[in-house]
This record gives C-alpha cells, sequence and structure tokens, in this order.
C-alpha cells in the first residue's frame, strides 16, 4: 500500500481547513471542520470504538483483509478493525496530524501492531486502485461538502466487490428531555454553520442516495438509536456538549459567520450544563449505517 500525502501543516490551527491536492497535483477546495479538533471533542471521540461503533460491519470481516479507515481521528475505532481483520494490514487516515500522534499512541497502548495511521484526505487517498478489500468511515460524510466525490474515491481504492461501511448521526432527529430553548438554539446554530461550511449535519439520512450516486452497489441501510437514558450518561453528554459550544469551532465560526453572538453561544453552553443537572434529563437521535458494494 502506498503512503497518503501529507496535508499543509502551516494552516491555522483553529480553522481546520483541510486543503489537500488531487493525484493530478491540482489544488481542492477547502473543506472546514465544524467540530475542529479541541480537546473536547478529540476525547469524546476517543470514546468509540468497533465494537459499539461498527458492530453494523464487523460481522462481514475476515482475518487477513486490508481495511481503511477514512477520518480515524483517535483510532479508537481503527485499533478495533485491526483486531478483527488481524493478521490483515490497517492504514488510518485523517487530516490532523495531532490527532495522529494519539491514535499512534493508543495503538501501541493496546498492542496492536498491523495498523499504521497517515495525514491524509478522502478526497486524494495516496493508494492503488484496489488496494483495499474494506473501507470504513464514522461521523466523516456529515462534515464533507463533497461526499459523493470523497465516495468515489473511496471506491477507487478498494478491489471490484469489497465492501464499503458509512455512519451519520442525523441532527435533526435529535431530541432532548426536558425541552430547553437554549439546546433548542444550539441545534438551529449547528445547522446553520454546518450548512455555511457547505456540510449537511442531517447526513445520515442521505447516506444512501450519496453511495448510489457514486456509484456502489447492494446497499444495505440500518439504524440504531443513540440514548442518553439515564442520569449519568445524560449528565456525561451535556457536560460534553457545554465544553464542546464553548470550545470547538462551533463557537469560532458561528460567530464568524454572524449567526449568533459570542455570549449567545456561552448562553447555550450554560443550557447545556443546567440541562446536564436535570435528574429527569433525557437524549436520543438516529445513527444511520450503510454497507455498499463496489461494482465487480
Amino acid at each position: 500500500m502506498g503512503r497518503p500525502a501529507h496535508c499543509d501543516e502551516a494552516r491555522p490551527a483553529h480553522c481546520d481547513d483541510v486543503g489537500v491536492t488531487s493525484m493530478t497535483g491540482a489544488p481542492l477546495p477547502a473543506d472546514r471542520y465544524t467540530h475542529g479538533h479541541d480537546a473536547s471533542v478529540v476525547a469524546r471521540h476517543a470514546r468509540r470504538t468497533a465494537e459499539r461503533d461498527a458492530a453494523h460491519l464487523l460481522p462481514h470481516l475476515r482475518a487477513g483483509m486490508r481495511l481503511l479507515d477514512v477520518g480515524c481521528g483517535p483510532g479508537t475505532i481503527t485499533t478495533g478493525l485491526a483486531r478483527a481483520v488481524a493478521p490483515g494490514e490497517v492504514a488510518g487516515i485523517d487530516v490532523s496530524a495531532a490527532v495522529l500522534e494519539q491514535a499512534r499512541a493508543h495503538a501501541i497502548l493496546e498492542g496492536v501492531t498491523n495498523v499504521r495511521f497517515e495525514t491524509g484526505s478522502a478526497y486524494a487517498l495516496a493508494f492503488a486502485d484496489g488496494a483495499f478489500d474494506v473501507a470504513h468511515a464514522n461521523q466523516v460524510l456529515q462534515h464533507l461538502a463533497r461526499p459523493v466525490d470523497a465516495l468515489r474515491e473511496v471506491r477507487r481504492v478498494v478491489r471490484p466487490g469489497g465492501l464499503v461501511s458509512v455512519r451519520d448521526a442525523d441532527y435533526a432527529t435529535m431530541v432532548a428531555w426536558p425541552r430547553s430553548p437554549l439546546i433548542d438554539r444550539w441545534l438551529e446554530v449547528y445547522h446553520a454553520v454546518s450548512a455555511r461550511n457547505g456540510a449537511d449535519a442531517d447526513a445520515g439520512r442521505r447516506l444512501r442516495a450519496w453511495m448510489l450516486e457514486a456509484g456502489y452497489v447492494d446497499v444495505e441501510v440500518t439504524a440504531t438509536v443513540e440514548l442518553f437514558d439515564d442520569p449519568a450518561a445524560a449528565a456525561d453528554w451535556g457536560r460534553s456538549w457545554y465544553e464542546r459550544a464553548l470550545h470547538s469551532n462551533y463557537r469560532a465560526q458561528a460567530v464568524e459567520y454572524d449567526i449568533a453572538t459570542d455570549a449567545e453561544v456561552v448562553a447555550i453552553a450554560e443550557g447545556w450544563r443546567a440541562w446536564a443537572e436535570r435528574p429527569d434529563a433525557f437524549f436520543m437521535f438516529a445513527q444511520v449505517c450503510c454497507l455498499g458494494r463496489v461494482p465487480a
């Protein structure tokens, strides 16, 4: 397998603009990541596991498979996928060099040796055609301005008949109880920021359509409901969004785009913290999973 091209490390870290070049060297438009890679975001992502967040894919994996994890983040799902295909090779790519350092450290801690992590972009994968048997992307397409282009590029590096798995939340299905005007406003601002970035926060419902447009066949759709249905889980979720509303790209971009004032975003964060302290707090939303095949 080839080595992924490195992203431009000179870009401002707080922006998380993803500027890459195509295989021909031509510049591609930059994406802006609505979350960014603040510690509050990465810490939440690091709780993900293959057993929980790629449960729809694990039954299809076999020893010896070659697997690509696109947008792997801190690598906690990637290491689980690597165990499932060992001794097969696994490559995890992400646009953030810093978060990949965490992924490498996690793999060492877990004793997983058949995985490597490199900076790279879903729009310009530095791998040969058909290099992988399987590709996986969790919570990635919702942040891309050109998800179908990314899916076509992923299709290129997966062999004919190979499997591609994508999974994304659908923010419009997010429901909190008790109702909070500030959490309602959080969701309204989130949708507006995501749309201004050219992305779709409600990506879950569009995954099948995107995969079909990108040329996949035998596309299967499943869904799960994410529940925060006890006081400890709801409090943890609410505190996480309190931190992310204050420190992630959400705040900076909402203000930059004139979608909300900084004071309003701070109030939204405080709304999350107050909600998290409620003993009756409850939250749920849909996660949509798609499995598609590369045409033989």
